[in-house]
């Protein structure tokens, strides 16, 4: 008797699959792949845990595909178009406050990095604003 899907606490949920779905790059191989909604579920169940690859339960499929589609779809803009139509929708939806903070660190540097004279250079002391 199947009672429908399970999902567990890490996966995505049916809604999150339909969103995520039509993102997804389509297979170009003829040989048929691991399904991606099992492969994505599995590399969000990698984050969401903090495991090594190795580690994550085999139910998501060998370690080393996740691995592969995990970087195929980073350096593809896979995860970035993931991103901005996550963000587009909560935009449309009021669900986000775009308010800017600029961070104001100071970073310091050792002084050759900050073009001090090195010892024995030809600096006349006519170069030094004299202090009032």
């Amino acid at each position: 008797m199947d009672h429908g899907r399970v999902i567990r606490r890490h996966e995505l949920s049916d809604a999150e699959w339909e969103f995520v779905r039509p993102l997804l790059p389509k297979s170009l191989r003829g040989r048929k792949r691991l399904d991606d909604r099992m492969v994505l579920n599995g590399i969000v169940w990698k984050f969401r845990t903090g495991v090594a690859w190795r580690d994550v339960p085999e139910r998501y499929g060998p370690w080393a595909t996740l691995h592969t589609r995990f970087r195929q779809w980073a350096l593809d803009g896979t995860f970035e178009r993931m991103l901005q139509a996550a963000q587009a929708r909560a935009d449309a939806a009021g669900d986000i406050d775009w308010l800017v903070s600029v961070d104001s660190t100071v970073v310091r540097a050792h002084q050759h990095a900050a073009g001090a004279r090195k010892e024995g250079s030809a600096a006349s002391h006519s170069d030094v604003p004299e202090v009032a």
